[in-house]
This record gives structure tokens, sequence and C-alpha cells, in this order.
């Protein structure tokens, strides 16, 4: 199970390196993409399926599946660990998530997040502010779920 967290330098030609608790669970072969909230998802080529969690099965002409699996396929990247266990962080990816020199890489169970460390600061305070709030919407939600 991927848990915790652990901060990392974006070296020069964009190389990162990647936790080695991280590395453990997911191996060399890592598949990197567009998150949400300008994140990155990081996952090993085995677990690449459970990102399309929802959207497989769906008819073509279903269009929030079509647009879910655009956004993860179209801006997924096949990345190789070195032997150091860095790899370089595409452009695009970097752009995306506004990475400038520090990032913070989050496990969340199935994969990992890659934020550039001043935004996650920022967002994890907003987080942390409003994470009772959030938890009673959840509880609604599966009760909600569990009377259908």
């Amino acid at each position: 199970m991927l848990i915790g967290q652990y901060e990392g330098i974006v070296g020069e030609k964009s190389r990162v390196a990647f936790p080695k608790k991280f590395r453990e669970v997911l191996g060399d072969k890592l598949i990197i993409t567009l998150g949400y909230e300008n994140s990155l998802i990081v996952v090993s080529e085995k677990g690449w399926k459970s990102l399309l969690e929802g959207t497989e099965g769906k008819p073509f002409i279903h269009r929030e599946a079509r647009e879910t699996q655009r956004f993860l396929l179209g801006g997924a990247s096949n990345v190789e660990l070195d032997n150091k266990g860095r790899f370089i962080l595409p452009g695009y990816l970097r752009e995306f998530a506004q990475i400038k020199s520090e990032v913070v890489f989050i496990g969340l169970s199935r994969y990992v997040e890659v934020w550039d460390k001043k935004r996650w600061e920022e967002y994890r305070k907003n987080l942390e502010k409003n994470i009772e709030s959030i938890s009673k919407k959840l509880v609604e939600e599966n009760r909600n779920e569990e009377s259908k």
C-alpha cells in the first residue's frame, strides 16, 4: 500500500528521484499522467487500469467517459526509473502541475500524486480547514447510496 508523503527536488534536465518506499511497491516502470487539482498521478504499468475505473465498459457515446479517458490517457507518459530511482519529468506535465524546483510525493493507496511543494502546502492548509465538512458530505452520499 502506498502511504505517506516525501519531498524531492527537480534537478537539472528535469530529473526527479522517486521515493524508495514507493519504488518498492510500484517498481521501475511507471506511468505518469495529469491529475486532478493540477497534480500528477503516478501508477505502475500493471496498476494503470485502476485509474480508468468508472470509464471502462461505458459506450463510446458517453461523453464523460470519453473526456476522462482523454484527460488520463492523452496526458500519460511512460517513464522508467534509472538505477538511482530517477526519472525525467516531461515538460508538459511539469507545466500542467506548475512544478518549479521542489515536489511532494503523496501515497494514496494505489497511486502516488506529485505536487509542486508550495502548491501542496497551500492546498493542504485549505483541506485541513474543510475536512470535517468534506467527511460529513461523504457520509451523507454513502447513506443515500445505501437507501437506493
